[in-house]
């Protein structure tokens, strides 16, 4: 059965990147991610065959288990980049059939990018397939359209409920992929300009350079709070965490930091009323608050004064108010 199975996994991989590489498809967001996810499921269920583990579920025999199950299974460790970026994807398959997501291209290619060179070597790691036997490694690269939307251009294509959601998910993977700095996460595309005085090793000529038709200026503008406050909740709980290990800071609180000292800190500190910290989102009747860059900071700033101390010090705090 393993053999039929990571069979099949192959199949389903050289499909996603078929439909994803083919400039007539529209759909290949979508249809990429359905194949992606099938191919995953089929080779991780191949590897725990392989490890001696059952594969359907205990009460029902006739069904295995979910693909959600089976990575977790594999990848025990929440925060290994495979598995972060394997869920991620996961969850845009879940939610093709109800979301338009072809304009968010460019947010989600670096994922894909991730996602395939993972799965080729994942697959080399348990079942000892070389994916070059099958396709050229030139086709390993993903070819993205590369036109980005801005916030404001959703917002003006969509209906609220819709480009709320969509500018979420973006800024989730943004706020994501440098979170964890990792190319097993993403794998970005950057562009970057630089100025230089030497014509000859310019790509093109701005008007520093006598005679040049490009107008080059600098421009204040408003700031999108889509922009600035890009952070969910959960997302500034990641980001805390990942910042306090980088620097080798241990909370003194046995649960580390979690939702109960976020709250602590937003109580406290009265952050809901801090626009540089928090931007408060109104659609229709509901409301809901999203958080900036700059508040992940203060919070790593405020622990780091004494980490042992903190989250008890903002106990006793917010008790006596």
């Amino acid at each position: 059965m393993v053999p039929q199975l990571v069979n099949k996994s192959i199949e389903a991989f050289l499909l996603a990147l078929e439909v994803y590489n083919k400039p007539t498809i529209k759909y290949r967001i979508e249809g990429f991610s359905f194949f992606i996810v099938n191919a995953w499921e089929l080779m991780l269920k191949a590897e725990l065959l392989n490890r001696g583990e059952d594969i359907y579920y205990a009460k029902k025999p006739d069904r295995t288990i979910s693909i959600s199950d089976t990575i977790k299974k594999i990848y025990s460790d929440k925060d290994t980049r495979i598995r972060l970026n394997l869920e991620k994807i996961v969850d845009l398959r879940n939610i093709s059939t109800h979301l338009i997501t072809e304009d968010y291209e460019v947010k989600y290619a670096p994922l894909f990018q991730a996602c395939v060179l993972n799965y080729v070597n994942e697959l080399n790691r348990f079942h000892s397939k070389d994916i070059t036997r099958y396709i050229s490694q030139g086709f390993l690269t993903i070819t993205a359209r590369y036109e980005d939307l801005t916030n404001e251009d959703i917002k003006l294509k969509y209906p609220p409920e819709i480009a709320e959601k969509l500018i979420q998910q973006a800024n989730d993977i943004d706020v994501l992929t440098e979170t964890y700095d990792s190319d097993k996460f993403a794998i970005p595309i950057k562009q970057k300009l630089f100025i230089t005085k030497r014509k000859a090793e310019a790509d093109f000529i701005v008007s520093i350079a006598t005679g040049s038709d490009n107008n080059v200026s600098i421009m204040k503008e408003l700031k999108d709070p889509s922009d600035t406050h890009k952070y969910s909740y959960g997302n500034v709980i990641e980001a805390v965490r990942t910042k306090l290990e980088k620097k080798s800071i241990k909370l003194g609180y046995e649960k580390g930091f979690n939702q109960y000292v976020l709250n602590l800190i937003i109580d406290f500190y009265d952050i809901k009323r801090e626009i540089k910290y928090a931007y408060k989102h109104t659609i229709g009747n509901q409301d809901h608050y999203t958080y900036s860059q700059q508040f992940v900071e203060f919070i790593v700033c405020e622990i780091q004064k004494n980490p042992k101390k903190f989250v008890e010090s903002l106990k006793n705090s917010n008790k006596k108010r």
